[in-house]
């Protein structure tokens, strides 16, 4: 079960980047693309809950919680990300991203006291420096200015917020709430929050969009959102924070596989000893060995 969260995540997820460039070449502003996103998503998962029964009702500090987790992961950190590419390359994105496997493992500690296993440090370690090396001309070719500082500055403070989204999930799951039940009130929360801000800003929520952008949006809804988030949730909630975030470190994998097959993307060195590195990374950690196995079949036993 946990190999097949983890592969969802990684080919959902891997391909909403592309998704995401579709919809934002139609000219639609950061917070009204969010708000489509997240209100469509918020709608399917209410009604999935309705007719499945597994809608919760939710007492006021629980509704406080899913809206500050909408603040985090359903709202203004993809804000960070969608406005950072107007300053740095989405190989840069990709390569601050992958932060969050250390700040969901600082953070599960901070605030639950998970232990941090032994074999986090290498196989971090190892998904850094792959995730640097397959980006390593971005991160070369990138001027260090202030629209630079800008950029990194607001990727960064996406990955904090996705992290922090993460561990209220995990609050979620320790008081026996339902995962469909708070991804949508956090998603039409963060719905909200984002139509608020684009009313302020005077955006034009129905711009003129082509049917690709039209078709990126409802695949970034339902498959991005929707599926994506819950299967990611689960996740977290079976393995750790920290374990499912190194999902991060494999979505520029999958983005480069479509690029190779569709795009022509021809693979450098760099890009080749990345790709080692990240899949060295996962092996250490979710590969047991021989005594480790031995050791837990003797404990069932």
């Amino acid at each position: 079960m946990n190999a097949l969260l983890y592969a969802a995540v990684v080919v959902i997820w891997g391909t909403t980047w592309i998704a995401i460039s579709l919809q934002q070449q139609s000219g639609i502003s950061a917070s009204v693309a969010v708000f489509w996103r997240f209100f469509i998503s918020a709608l399917v998962l209410f009604a999935f809950a309705a007719v499945s029964g597994k809608l919760q009702k939710l007492n006021r500090k629980d509704h406080l919680f899913c809206m500050l987790q909408a603040c985090c992961i359903f709202g203004f950190n993809f804000v960070c990300f969608y406005s950072a590419v107007q300053y740095v390359s989405s190989g840069l994105e990709a390569v601050i991203f992958s932060m969050a496997v250390i700040f969901n493992t600082i953070n599960a500690k901070l605030f639950f006291a998970q232990q941090v296993s032994a074999r986090f440090y290498p196989a971090a370690l190892l998904g850094l420096l792959g995730i640097t090396a397959l980006f390593w001309h971005d991160v070369l070719g990138t001027a260090l200015n202030r629209n630079t500082l800008t950029g990194i500055a607001l990727c960064v403070l996406g990955t904090y917020g996705f992290s922090l989204g993460n561990m209220i999930s995990a609050r979620h799951q320790r008081q026996g709430l339902d995962i469909f039940s708070t991804n949508a009130y956090g998603m039409l929360y963060g719905a909200m929050l984002m139509a608020l801000i684009s009313g302020f800003r005077q955006d034009d929520f129905f711009p003129g969009m082509q049917f690709s952008a039209m078709a990126a949006l409802l695949y970034l809804a339902l498959f991005g959102s929707v599926i994506g988030f819950t299967a990611y949730f689960y996740l977290a909630g079976r393995i750790g924070a920290g374990k499912a975030a190194y999902s991060t470190l494999l979505f520029p994998l999958v983005a480069l596989l479509i690029s190779t097959l569709w795009e022509g993307y021809q693979w450098q060195p760099n890009a080749v000893i990345g790709v080692i590195l990240i899949l060295c990374g996962n092996a250490v950690f979710f590969i047991k060995g021989p005594r480790a196995g031995a050791a837990k079949a003797e404990k069932k036993a």
